[in-house]
Order: C-alpha cells, then structure tokens, then sequence
C-alpha cells in the first residue's frame, strides 16, 4: 500500500498506473488518498476544516469547497456535523469524516489500511455496508487491506490472498471461497477442515484410510494431498450411513447455526449444521464429492502460487 501511494519505492519492478509508470512519481503527484486505521484527523481542527483540509492546499474556490464539503457529508451520512469537533465524535463518526476529507480531493484510487480495525463488532458491520454504498455511488476504486476474512469476502469485488509479500491466489470471493488454490488459502479464508490424503486414482481420495469419491482429476497415482471439506459441507448421519464417524466432543451453539466437532482417529472435524448432536454419541460425516477439494502439497512455505479466476 506505501508502495501504491509512493511512500516506499520497490525494491523490484514497476508500479503502473492506467499503463502509466508511476514508479518514480512522488505522493503528492499521484491522484491517490488513503484512509489510516487510527483516522488521523486533525483534532484543533472541526469536521469541515478537516474534510476542506486537502482542498485549501489545492488552491480552490470558497464555494466550491463548501459544495464538495456538503456532498462528501451527506454521502457518509453526517450532514449536520460541519461545526463538530473531532473529538467530540464517537470512533465510527470520525472514521466517516476521514472519508469524506479523502472523497472530497476526487482520487483515482482510495487506499483503506483496516479502516474499521478499530471499531466494535457492530459498528463495523454497519459501517461495512456504509463503504460498499459508497464505492457504488463515487465509483472510485478501493485497495482495501483486511485480516478479517469475513471483511474481505463482503466487501470486495476481487481479492488477492497474500502470504509473506507472494501472491497465492486472485479472484472473486465465490471463488477463492469455494476453489481455494492451496491450503493457506483455505484456512485463510472461512473456516476449513484441512486433512492429509491420498489421491489413489482420478476422482478417488483415500482420508483416513476410507476411500472416498470425489471430482478431481490430474494428479499422480497414490500422490500424497492435502484434503480441505467446509464446514458446512459435512452432514452428521447415523455411524453405520457415515463415510467416517467420530465422537461429538463439543458444540457451541452460534445462533443461526451449531458448530460441531467431531473427533475420528485423532482429528477433530468442524461440522456447521442446523441441527444440535449430542456430546458423546458415535456420529457418522458425509459428503458429497463435488464438496471436496483436492490439492497439491506445497514443495516449500513460501511456494509461489498466484492463481486468477478466468
């Protein structure tokens, strides 16, 4: 993100913009804003002199900063707060008037480095609808930097899942939820069962020494895999209906839904369902084959991966 905003050159590589190099270009010269974490707001100032901040220095008009103030404002929803002092304002309120102080200056690009970190469950659920909203209405691009995987999955048109500075995997949420290209990608995003498997032939996998059928083709015979079955794709039947049982050792109630482990020859297998099971009872798991995804083992941890969806 320093690298995008010109804070940092790279050590490698170019830094294009529009089929532009930018590489070389200074902060000031790039139509890029960005929103910190901690808000940075300038607190002897009030609402309006911040957001007008950027515009002043760019030498414009008295009413045309008065338009884009009250635009921006009513944008996030704080019409009304122009004489407010920042530090009066609850963490969600100035986290918006950050916005709209990087809105008002028209960037290309709008950079977010975990903007809403800070903020309560709640809030930022709240103000996760309230970004989306605004992106749509602005149309200005957004490079939005999360560790909350639920975050990136709502929030983004596109997602690249980055592991120390490597690229692993481009796409859409669907489909880096649903065809994670390796298994940091999976337990990156949602939560996974990730086993050791045995891919025996095409289309069957042997896990936990129970062959069991699935869709995956190309890979080696008696190749050693890593296995990855969500959650809610494992259905808790009767043990002798199961293509593995297992004991239920705990469950926790989440309010739409159960999360259930259940453990079978040493590993403990998260089942999300609908329907309690009872803490020591024998269970057996199904799935359907085209709910489980294959993998090849990484040759080394930092493999380099970069997949994109077509």
């Amino acid at each position: 993100m320093r690298i995008i905003g010109g804070f940092e050159k790279p050590d490698s590589g170019k830094v294009l913009f529009e089929g532009k190099d930018i590489t070389n270009l200074p902060p000031e010269k790039r139509n890029i804003n960005t929103v910190f974490q901690k808000y940075s707001l300038f607190p002897h100032m009030n609402v309006e002199e911040n957001i007008a901040f950027g515009l002043k220095l760019k030498k414009k008009s008295a009413g045309y900063i008065k338009d884009k103030i009250g635009y921006a404002l009513k944008l996030v929803n704080m019409d009304g707060y122009e004489k407010q002092k920042t530090t009066s304002l609850s963490g969600g309120q100035q986290q918006r008037v950050a916005i709209a102080r990087a809105i008002v200056n028209e960037p290309k690009i709008l950079l977010l480095d975990e903007p809403l970190g800070a903020l309560d469950l709640k809030l930022r659920h709240r103000m996760q609808r309230e970004l989306i909203k605004i992106k749509k209405e602005v149309g200005i691009t957004f490079v939005y930097v999360t560790h909350d995987q639920e975050e990136a999955l709502t929030m983004s048109d596109r997602i690249i899942v980055m592991n120390k500075g490597i690229i692993q995997q481009m796409g859409t949420s669907k489909s880096i939820y649903d065809e994670p290209q390796n298994a940091f990608v999976a337990d990156f995003i949602g939560d996974s069962n990730i086993i050791d498997g045995i891919m025996r032939k095409d289309c069957l996998v042997e896990i936990q020494h129970t062959p069991i059928p699935c869709v995956d083709t190309g890979f080696g015979k008696d190749e050693p895999v890593d296995v990855v079955i969500r959650p809610e794709d494992l259905v808790i039947v009767p043990k002798e209906k199961g293509l593995l049982s297992g004991v239920v050792v705990s469950i926790i109630f989440k309010g739409a839904i159960y999360e259930i482990k259940v453990r079978a020859d040493g590993y403990e297998w998260i089942v999300q369902s609908v329907n309690p099971a009872q803490i020591g009872t024998r269970v057996g798991l199904t799935i359907l084959p085209d709910n489980i995804q294959i993998m090849h083992k990484p040759h080394s941890e930092d493999a380099e991966v970069i997949k994109e969806d077509e």
